[in-house]
């Protein structure tokens, strides 16, 4: 193990990311900034040594749970709270990340990833996907989770997102927990009361996605409606 002192383990990497940055620090350097402290019995250094020795890989750190994070020797609470908002906040960057170099090319690409996202959900789901110029998604949003019949998916609600975020172009998706994609009289209203208020905003409704565990049902390739 080290056999500096906890001061010096706690001030080299904070240091080293000041004057290298934090690109040439070790996986446990990182780790132990973020728990700042050691234990009585171990130094910080020491603490993410074995933390980082017990897992298969760095990734499964990702999916431990508050609890077990305190379980833990050296992680009480509020270390295990910091770790959990850490993760979550990095999971969210490399998503917005993949987002954004995501170009949708194609209703299938685009149906197979909402397959996996939607595909299982119990309640229907309304998303939203904002595209640019470039057809590259710079949001998704989901709208809201229940029936998509309620109030024929507000446009606001949809709109809102769009503005906010400059998109050029949406995409709806919702899922059917039916098993079956083929849309209702009410996804055909809702499809042409989204159009129209696109229309009047100056976007582009590109397409209306429904999806059901493998099937998928695509208003662009099935309808004339968009």
């Amino acid at each position: 193990m080290y056999s500096i002192s906890f001061q010096e383990a706690a001030l080299m990497p904070r240091e080293r990311l000041l004057t290298q940055g934090a690109e040439q620090l070790s996986n446990q350097e990182l780790l132990a900034i973020l728990l700042r402290t050691g234990s009585k019995k171990e130094s910080v250094f020491q603490i993410s040594h074995r933390i980082l020795s017990s897992l298969s890989k760095l990734t499964d750190l990702r999916y431990l749970s508050l609890q077990e994070l305190q379980t833990i020797s050296g992680i009480g609470q509020v270390k295990a709270i910091e770790l959990q908002a850490m993760m979550e906040l990095g999971r969210r960057i490399a998503q917005a990340e993949t987002l954004e170099r995501e170009q949708i090319l194609s209703s299938q690409k685009l149906a197979q990833k909402m397959q996996q996202e939607l595909g299982d959900k119990k309640q229907e789901h309304l998303v939203a996907l904002y595209l640019n110029t470039q057809n590259h998604i710079i949001h998704q949003q989901t709208i809201f989770i229940g029936s998509v019949s309620r109030s024929i998916a507000e446009p606001r609600e949809i709109l809102h997102y769009a503005l906010k975020h400059m998109a050029s172009s949406l995409i709806l998706v919702h899922n059917h927990p039916s098993g079956s994609a083929y849309p209702s009289k009410n996804d055909d209203q809702v499809t042409q009361h989204i159009k129209e208020a696109c229309q009047m905003m100056g976007l582009t409704l590109l397409d209306h996605l429904i999806v059901a565990g493998q099937n998928y049902y695509s208003y662009r390739e099935e309808t004339d409606l968009l």
